[in-house]
């Protein structure tokens, strides 16, 4: 067993499963996908860390815990369509791409979109998109979506345009910031609205474009 196989079952053993993250299609997939393949070079030795992985410009590649316990809280199933926003170098969709049936991944950084794009072809990813494209648009000419995962950083609020392209019966995935802390929430579409149930605590950088808006009162 290769050095990064046995720090990714180690990732699995001690972040994941004591995480009461137990579906099997998570695990096999965590314990799949190569984190390290989609972490710059220079960060490919703290991949399995319990922390976020750094990609610059307030980006990261979410720590494994708080991907597996969003993942296990969508239920992902494998007829459905994903839409991943802010894929980053495509690991989340890496692990998504072996429990959905289809995955869009969204980047708006055409360096890292091209990376992913890369390094999901090496790992044999095929029924991923990247497209490149504001992360606040979205993708509706794929859509309409049964799941989406805001995966590269935390949000303040989701614009109307992505929540329209979720399905009726849909889940989507994001972590509210909230000061220095951040809530994951889960929505569901249920006669055309969102209703947000808490799931867990987890914090990460908030995405550009997702800020809340400021209102001024004169």
């Amino acid at each position: 067993m290769s050095d990064f196989a046995a720090r990714r079952t180690m990732m699995v053993d001690t972040q994941i499963r004591p995480s009461d993250v137990t579906k099997f299609p998570i695990i096999d997939a965590m314990l799949s996908v190569p984190r390290e393949a989609f972490v710059p070079d220079e960060r490919r030795d703290v991949a399995y860390a319990g922390r976020n992985v750094d990609l610059g410009a307030g980006r990261v590649v979410l720590e494994p815990r708080t991907l597996a316990k969003m993942l296990d809280a969508l239920d992902v199933q494998a007829d459905e369509l994903v839409l991943d926003l802010g894929c980053g170098l495509g690991y989340g969709a890496a692990v998504l791409a072996r429990m959905a049936d289809f995955v869009v991944a969204v980047e708006e950084s055409e360096a890292l979109a091209a990376e992913a794009q890369t390094a999901l072809s090496e790992a044999g990813a095929d029924n991923v998109a990247v497209i490149t494209g504001a992360l606040v648009d979205g993708n509706a000419k794929n859509g309409p979506y049964d799941v989406i995962l805001v995966g590269g950083g935390a949000v303040e609020y989701i614009p109307e345009t992505i929540l329209d392209q979720l399905k009726e019966g849909g889940r989507i995935a994001a972590i509210f910031a909230d000061g220095m802390l951040g809530i994951v929430r889960i929505g569901y579409k249920i006669d055309g609205d969102i209703v947000w149930r808490f799931s867990f605590n987890a914090s990460a950088p908030v995405l550009p474009g997702f800020e809340a808006k400021q209102v001024f009162v004169l």
